[in-house]
């Protein structure tokens, strides 16, 4: 199979292992209209050529004390790319940042921040976010309800 070769096969086992990705095989191959030996081999395919990156369980944050949930846009003083490259590796040791992204418009970064309530988050932001290296400023939003949260990613496009 070649790496740009998704079939609908393919395509029915990503939507499939989005929904449920505990299923046995023999669940999923039965979802999908093959027998469990192909399903299996196309399964492996699919994570050897990265379009499966991982498993994990979706936790409910608040049942775990997490309350707090900020996006904070971190702006950063314009300089070299190495002292941006330094505050990513700092970015990406966090634990309490589940996604980063780098923005177009205002700010340099997009971060999700998880906490247990706000005096933890104020804690957190004014005694590790602000101390980064090249961070100039930080401005925060909170949730104060997920509308839609850990969707599956759409597959429609693929199918074209």
């Amino acid at each position: 199979m070649s790496s740009d070769a998704l079939d609908r096969y393919h395509i029915a086992i990503l939507a499939e292992l989005q929904r449920d990705a505990r299923q046995s095989n023999a669940e999923l191959a039965q979802r999908v209209g093959l027998s469990a030996a192909p399903t299996w081999r196309r399964v492996k395919w699919l994570e050897e050529q990265g379009y499966i990156t991982g498993y994990r369980a979706e936790l409910d944050r608040r049942k775990i004390g997490l309350g707090v949930l900020a996006f904070v846009r971190v702006d950063t003083e314009r300089s070299a790319a190495t002292a941006t490259k330094a505050l990513e590796d700092e970015i990406r040791r966090l634990p309490e940042v589940i996604a980063c992204h780098y923005i177009s418009g205002a700010g340099t970064f997009e971060l999700q921040v998880m906490a247990t309530d706000l005096d933890a988050f104020s804690r957190f932001s004014i005694n590790t976010l602000l101390k980064l290296p090249n961070v100039k400023d930080i401005h925060t939003s909170f949730s104060l309800g997920e509308v839609k949260a850990g969707g599956a990613l759409p597959l429609a496009h693929l199918a074209d």
